[in-house]
């Protein structure tokens, strides 16, 4: 595959060769960014089933008598309302703001709980989270140990289906079933959460197992057009379905009110959390920059980085993702912009290319399933 030695692997690797993969350097991984090509693999998700190997993301376990408030106190959202075998979405913030990252808090009992973090972020969160340390609670960085498989798409549930005896249908969306046997693989956390717009499930077991799970399923998916897929299949699925990527969306700059993820923000929870009176402050003033979706209209294909200009010609904002969407076979992207430029119907102009190519704002997600 002439990929460099010295970027970390995940449990998967040996595995992508047999399957065809094309692997590149993703913030120091070597990933597979397509195995047959990224718009069939976008189109099996969408209307069949997709594989995708996530292993390179960070979990963090925290246990004890005060995990719970702990947690309550680095994240924005409220864990006190997780029940156990829920998981949620949420934010960690710096004190003025801006994100560290985002990620999902796993309440697996009561006073033991799963962090899944960033890949790009595990050693930076993880020395957060120390830092943040008070009460009576561990923390261990598991994520060496821990593999990650993601099925997502409308096939997805009948697939994995048919490697286990428990009723995949009453797990609920955001929550998830511990210690599951698949087709022998034990002791795997099912979770019906995804990064696609598609239902599906997030496979968690360990590392040493991942191997014989990917090769049981895509066995288990063949006559149901389930395909391995790559992260640049992940990317288009996701921005469809305007789901943020910290290090594009998410900034320790851009805070979480700004990237559109408010609703993963309880300012009014009980207790304090990090970088709530600045959230507070920032909504009560009104927010300057928001993160909102445009289509471009012209042609040309809004890129990580353009430059987002107004009708006037003055600069407004950047573009933090943006591809030619293989479900609508236009040109979109998420653009981070004046807030007075943030109406739905607002003509921009983006340059691309040293050009300034006309787009419109535009309602998100750009694609809905169903």
């Amino acid at each position: 595959m002439g990929i460099d030695t010295a970027l970390k692997q995940t449990p998967l690797f040996e595995t992508y060769g047999k399957h065809g993969a094309k692997v590149i350097d993703f913030g120091g991984w070597a990933l597979p960014v397509q195995f047959s090509s990224i718009l069939d693999e976008h189109e099996a998700v969408r209307t069949k089933a997709g594989l995708f190997d996530v292993s390179h993301m960070g979990e963090v376990l925290v246990e004890g008598k005060d995990a719970e408030s702990y947690i309550n106190y680095l994240v924005t959202n409220d864990v006190t309302k997780l029940s156990i075998n829920q998981a949620q979405y949420t934010a960690m913030c710096y004190p003025e703001g801006g994100t560290v990252d985002d990620l999902l808090v796993y309440k697996l009992d009561n006073e033991k709980y799963l962090l899944v973090i960033n890949a790009a972020n595990i050693e930076k969160d993880f020395d957060w989270m120390k830092q943040q340390a008070k009460g009576e609670m561990t923390l261990q960085n598991i994520s060496n140990e821990i593999a990650q498989l993601a099925i997502q798409g409308p096939k997805a549930e009948g697939i994995v289906q048919k490697l286990t005896d428990i009723n995949l249908s009453e797990i609920g969306a955001f929550k998830f079933a511990q210690h599951i046997n698949l087709d022998g693989v034990t002791d795997v956390l099912v979770s019906r959460t995804g990064y696609t717009g598609e239902d599906g499930f997030e496979l968690y077991l360990a590392a040493d197992q991942a191997d014989t799970l990917w090769e049981k399923l895509l066995e288990a998916g063949s006559e149901d057009g389930l395909k391995p897929c790559g992260l640049g299949a992940r990317d288009t699925l996701r921005l469809e379905a305007r789901l943020a990527l910290y290090g594009q969306e998410l900034l320790s700059d851009i805070s979480p009110l700004e990237a559109g993820i408010g609703f993963a923000v309880k300012l009014k929870k009980e207790s304090d959390f990090i970088g709530k009176a600045a959230l507070i402050a920032q909504k009560e003033s009104g927010l300057k920059r928001k993160l909102v979706g445009i289509e471009v209209t012209g042609r040309g294909i809004p890129r990580h980085g353009y430059k987002v200009v107004s009708e006037a010609g003055e600069e407004i904002g950047v573009v933090t993702s943006g591809t030619q969407s293989p479900s609508l076979k236009k040109s979109v992207g998420l653009v981070l912009i004046s807030a007075e430029h943030a109406e739905v119907g607002t003509p921009l102009k983006v340059e691309i290319r040293n050009k300034m190519i006309d787009a419109v704002v535009v309602k998100t997600p750009f694609y809905k399933r169903g």
